[in-house]
């Protein structure tokens, strides 16, 4: 595996404090971890895109809402992994 960026990002308007994961020279996701927020769900998300490319996974994510919220923990993790990537081709 390449080298990995260590991503800590604070999430705004969701239950969720801190995201954290690495980012990959070519764009993967690993060590996924939301602190806060609906376990289940995020414990399973954090599966689900282990490896995976950021890029992709983002598009997925982006826009989804929880409840009344106009965001979510997925969606804040879409905008964490696209500020990222942008940082990364800069």
């Amino acid at each position: 595996m390449n080298n990995l960026k260590h991503i800590e990002y604070t999430p705004s308007g969701v239950c969720s404090k801190v995201i954290n994961f690495d980012l990959s020279e070519d764009g993967k996701i690993y060590n996924l971890k939301f602190t806060g927020g609906c376990p289940g769900n995020l414990s399973a998300i954090s599966k689900l895109l282990e490896g995976q490319d950021a890029k992709t996974a983002a598009m997925i994510l982006s826009n989804n809402t929880c409840g009344p919220r106009n965001t979510s923990c997925a969606d804040q993790l879409s905008k964490a992994i696209l500020s990222n990537l942008k940082d990364q081709n800069a």
